[in-house]
């Protein structure tokens, strides 16, 4: 019996699971603030899995992502509010304008290595954040951009009405949707390899004949144009563009979902998104210290389940299966 196809149909069939369950939600809850939550868990999710291509696939801890999570959500957002809201328009300039700042960003932060290449990034996320905080006239400030439309899918737009949060909702689903089977094809190509090998041992991987630092750029690019995405999504999502979105807690934020759920793999950083945003908008509502539960959780992670809660849930289902 062929374990791999077999093993492939698998994960399809639970993938299909999950999207039908996801699709179903914004008509199954009572109450619009769960789906708007639900959302948000996806735009930070598209954000946790381009980290995870840096940190879990190439092996760059990166503490400056929210730069371009931060310049994504404000292209998009000074695009829709001064020019047009087409939604290819916005959340394509996103992911270039994301993308380029990524190439200067890794073009300088790879020249460097270990505590000082993570202290790099926090000094170019900080840099995007204090351009944030005081180009007023262009960012406004710390009031922050507020006005930012939905997009617009023209020439549907009668069919289509992402003022609605349901609709809306549908729609990062499927940009959601798109965004994880892309990544998932560059992390199991030959480029994914690359990574991989870059990740266990650059050295050999220089040996060999492969150009690492070219490599690690590119890596930093798709990674940065992939947080662009993401920030511009939750800039239509919530209608505002603020400084925190590029500030380095937002960064550490990433970071958290990332080994909260699992790096190394997509649904990983996906699911400690979704265990992040419930903590933040969910449990906060109960109680304030919702980020004493939230550091609880992640102590646990560390020190009992080094993979992270995917990880961990992968190896019990293995186990089971070894037993039966």
């Amino acid at each position: 019996m062929d374990l791999i196809p077999e093993a492939r149909r698998r994960r399809a069939v639970i993938e299909l699971a999950v999207l039908v369950a996801l699709a179903a939600l914004p008509f199954l809850a009572n109450k619009p603030f769960y789906i708007t939550v639900i959302a948000e868990a996806m735009v930070f999710a598209i954000a946790a899995m381009s980290l995870d291509l840096l940190l879990g696939y190439t092996g760059l801890a990166s503490f400056g992502h929210a730069a371009f999570f931060g310049i994504g959500a404000y292209t998009a957002g000074l695009i829709g509010v001064k020019f047009t809201a087409l939604l290819p328009v916005t959340l394509g300039a996103a992911m270039i304008v994301a993308g380029a700042a990524a190439l200067v960003g890794g073009w300088l932060a790879i020249r460097s290595a270990g505590i000082y290449f993570i202290f790099l990034t926090l000094a170019l996320a900080q840099m995007v954040f204090a351009i944030a905080f005081k180009w007023r006239s262009l960012t406004g400030g710390d009031d922050g951009l507020p006005g930012v439309p939905r997009p617009s899918v023209w020439p549907f737009d009668a069919l289509i009405d992402t003022s609605d949060n349901r609709v809306f909702y549908l729609l990062t689903l499927a940009i959601f949707s798109i965004a994880y089977l892309v990544l998932r094809r560059i992390v199991s190509s030959g480029f994914g390899t690359v990574l991989i090998g870059i990740r266990e041992n650059a050295g050999r991987m220089t040996a060999i004949g492969y150009n690492v630092q070219a490599y690690k750029i590119a890596a930093f690019v798709l990674s940065g144009a992939f947080a662009g995405l993401a920030g511009g999504l939750f800039a239509h999502l919530f209608q505002l563009v603020s400084p925190e979105q590029a500030h380095w807690q937002t960064s550490a934020l990433l970071l958290i979902m990332v080994v909260l759920g699992g790096s190394g793999s997509l649904v990983g950083p996906s699911v400690g998104a979704l265990i992040v945003v419930l903590l933040h908008n969910v449990v906060s509502t109960y109680t304030e210290r919702w980020p004493l539960i939230m550091a609880g959780i992640f102590i646990l992670v560390v020190m009992f389940a080094r993979g992270g809660l995917w990880g961990l849930a992968s190896r019990y289902v293995m186990r089971k299966r070894g037993e039966a």
